[in-house]
């Protein structure tokens, strides 16, 4: 039988263990926290039932448009009562994959994982002697960390890194974000749905510099209507404490002053104290596992899956690593077999509006010489946008003006998350334009104007 023997219990490495379990193998997972990793302990879970609150607070700002008059909205959040259901919403999820591990016959380990040897894993264990396993193969799963640079000190206070803000001990009045990447723009939607004053520290020129430049112009023109005030083209270089609050010094003169400030800065990969060096391991200059398109290592039976691998830092590129990394170590792959097209990844940006997006952008084939075709619908036009009250954003849709192909797209506006898995599967499956505009949608529905912009 085979040993599998998976370092790190997040969305990853729990993928990889069920998969591999239900293949057939003899699977031991070492966890030191939580199974399900930083995913239920800091990062997906926590900030998106944060946001789920910020949006209600929000929404309830608008009700006047559906016809209530006078609408009485929520003047404040009970921090208490979201601490109790983000940790409810967390250990349900939790038990629910302990319990599908323990089914599987997943031997789970609290313990800290390292490599003795190529083929030896140590377990350290609280209060008893250190357990070595052997493996057959060996998954490396240990994520990441918030990334701190070195003119930062975080107290978790005052001073507070993303995984100090779910939530931080206290509202704050003035946060101050410094990053407006995926994760900035999170928070600071989050924090001025629920009433903080917010200035957002931006190094580039917009917000998201990785997002289609429309999708970037349509959140800062929300951001600004909120009163978000944004310091464009400015890189934070110290941060103080004094009088009771934060200042935070730019490069360009500016200053930013709040009660409190938040650092989204990126991550760094987990990948110390795990007897990579010893093993052979290779990792680059900034840490991450070098792997293959299998997410092999150098060492063809230890393999790298999510953060720490340096690829896309998403939860469900993790669980889809993992799901793949198990069924190459059972033989899988040497039947049909597809390899994980990191290109054809949906994201998403849980910002209000929403912001979607999947495959090819139109930036980047611009940039490539690529010759596509772009279509554009707003929710403006769509009948259930209206009837919520809600039409701000659009549909983009990205082809191929010779074959027809979708190679990408864009939405921005509410349920987005929800919606660009409709683009995704075209992406994925090679569907063409015609498929999606010959498909009969629900009416009225927001996912009609995915097929009005395909046309």
């Amino acid at each position: 039988m085979t040993s599998v023997v998976v370092i790190g219990g997040g969305p990853g490495g729990n993928q990889a263990a069920s998969r591999a379990a239900s293949l057939g193998a003899r699977v031991t997972l070492v966890e030191r926290d939580v199974v399900g990793g930083a995913a239920h302990l800091w990062d997906c879970i926590p900030s998106k039932a944060m946001i789920a609150t910020a949006g209600a607070l929000s929404f309830s700002r608008r009700m006047g448009g559906l016809g209530f008059s006078p609408v009485a909205s929520p003047s404040y959040v009970d921090y208490e009562a979201l601490r109790h259901r983000i940790k409810e919403i967390t250990s349900r999820l939790q038990g629910s994959v302990e319990e599908l591990l323990a089914s599987q016959g997943v031997r789970v380990i609290r313990g800290e994982g390292r490599l003795l040897s190529p083929q030896t894993v140590a377990v350290s264990l609280p209060d008893n002697p250190e357990e070595e396993l052997s493996a057959d193969a060996v998954v490396i799963g240990t994520g990441s960390r918030p990334r701190v640079p070195d003119w930062a000190n975080p107290d978790g206070i005052r001073v507070l890194t993303t995984r100090e803000a779910y939530p931080p001990p206290d509202l704050p009045e003035h946060l101050v974000v410094v990053g407006s990447g995926v994760t900035g723009v999170e928070f600071v939607h989050m924090f001025s749905s629920l009433g903080s004053k917010v200035t957002l520290i931006v190094s580039r020129q917009h917000v998201l510099p990785h997002k289609d430049a429309e999708v970037a112009a349509a959140l800062e023109d929300e951001l600004l209507r909120r009163g978000v005030q944004l310091f464009k083209g400015a890189r934070a270089v110290s941060v103080d404490q004094a009088g009771g609050g934060v200042v935070v010094n730019c490069d360009d003169g500016r200053v930013a002053r709040g009660s409190h400030v938040l650092l989204a800065v990126g991550s760094v990969p987990n990948s110390e104290h795990l007897g990579l060096e010893q093993a052979g391991v290779k990792v680059d200059k900034w840490g991450y596992v070098t792997v293959n398109q299998h997410c092999q290592t150098n060492l063809p039976h230890i393999y790298a899956i999510g953060d720490v691998s340096g690829k896309l830092p998403l939860s469900s590129v993790a669980a889809m690593q993992g799901r793949k990394v198990a069924e190459h170590i059972m033989g899988l792959h040497t039947r049909e077999h597809r390899h994980i097209d990191y290109d054809k990844a949906a994201s998403a940006v849980f910002t209000e509006p929403e912001i979607a997006d999947v495959g090819l952008a139109e930036a980047e084939a611009f940039a490539s010489g690529r010759k596509i075709r772009v279509t554009k619908v707003p929710f403006g036009a769509s009948a259930r946008a209206l009837i919520n009250d809600d039409p701000r954003g659009f549909v983009k849709i990205i082809s191929d003006p010779a074959t027809g192909v979708v190679l990408g797209g864009c939405v921005v506006g509410s349920q987005a998350s929800e919606l660009i898995s409709v683009v995704a599967l075209a992406v994925t499956a090679g569907l063409k334009v015609a498929d999606l505009v010959e498909s009969c949608l629900v009416h009225p529905s927001l996912a009609e104007a995915i097929a009005e912009a395909a046309d």
